[in-house]
């Protein structure tokens, strides 16, 4: 037995320790690989209804990623423009969205990692929480009264002055943008709150000792060590927001369709399971890829995000 199995088993018993290793290996087993190997199986098959699954007729095909790179047989287009526009507009608007939390989140974590003191940090920590504390979709919901045109938004910027007449923010997703970007901002914060708050603060004091500005400090100190930190909150920060559906669908305008609102689409009002899962199987390759492209990007091993 390896040496970290026997610390591992020293520190936790053998009965916690065994327990713990086969409910992780259970969770992973039915939660995650037995569904993602179930759907991946399933958007090879052919579209049948479910008294013919397992049949004859339920054969392997290529048929659905063929429709979201060429779209329908009968279409004149060379490619599907729409579905595939989609998927660039979710992944694109993602990435935005993530490099917003990124800006304004490490300030906050670094505030609370090195600045805030006593109760001070505490109260900031509570602040951010609790307002987490409301549902999803009612937040959503609080968004899009918020941005709508007699929304507050709207009001108070009409009584300052500022706008004659009150701004669509919904078509102009601008509440879709903001509202994702608030979705996930804790996602953002505590993973670079950790790694930062383990950084020497001799070292910031070195640095600063030898005259270095505060945005050099930040750029060759703080960051490198915590880039672990962002990454994993780039990381749970883009998954989300490509894959959400509440808020697209509550604050999205009418031209701002996400991908993930297709793969409803095909499961539920078009009852088309197969290509659904191929959908969603392209959509979770991709931000698998982007996972590992930000692990290579900052440099940074898998076993240093989950730390």
């Amino acid at each position: 037995m390896s040496t970290y199995w026997q610390n591992y088993f020293k520190k936790n018993g053998l009965a916690l320790g065994l327990f713990m290793l086969l409910a992780v290996l259970i969770w992973t087993l039915v939660m995650i690989i037995l569904p993602q190997l179930y759907m991946m199986d399933f958007s090879f098959r052919a579209n049948v209804p479910p008294p013919q699954w397992g049949s004859e007729t339920h054969v392997y095909t290529l048929e659905h990623y063929r429709y979201l790179i060429y779209g329908n047989v009968n279409s004149t287009d060379a490619i599907n423009y729409i579905d595939l526009g989609v998927f660039g507009r979710t992944i694109l608007a993602s990435i935005f969205v993530t490099l917003i939390d990124v800006c304004l989140c490490y300030p906050v974590a670094y505030y609370l990692a090195h600045v805030a003191k006593g109760g001070w940090g505490r109260l900031m920590v509570m602040s951010l929480i609790i307002p987490f504390w409301v549902n999803e979709l009612l937040r959503a919901f609080a968004f899009k009264v918020m941005f709508g045109t007699g929304g507050v938004i709207n009001d108070v910027l009409i009584a300052l002055g500022i706008l004659d007449q009150p701004y669509d923010f919904i078509r102009e997703n601008t509440a879709l943008y903001s509202g994702l970007v608030y979705a996930y901002i804790l996602l953002m914060i505590f993973p670079i709150y950790n790694a930062v708050e383990s950084l020497d603060k001799n070292q910031i004091e070195a640095a600063r000792d030898m005259g270095s500005p505060w945005w050099r400090i930040h750029w060759r100190v703080v960051i490198p060590h915590a880039k672990p930190g962002i990454t994993s909150g780039c990381t749970m920060v883009f998954m989300l927001t490509a894959g959400a559906l509440a808020a697209p669908q509550i604050l999205g305008g009418p031209s701002s369709l996400w991908f993930t609102q297709l793969v409803y689409k095909w499961f539920n009002n078009s009852a088309n399971w197969a290509r659904g899962s191929a959908y969603a199987l392209v959509l979770l390759i991709l931000c698998i890829v982007f996972v590992l492209l930000m692990m290579r990007f900052f440099k940074v091993k898998l076993g240093e995000i989950a730390k």
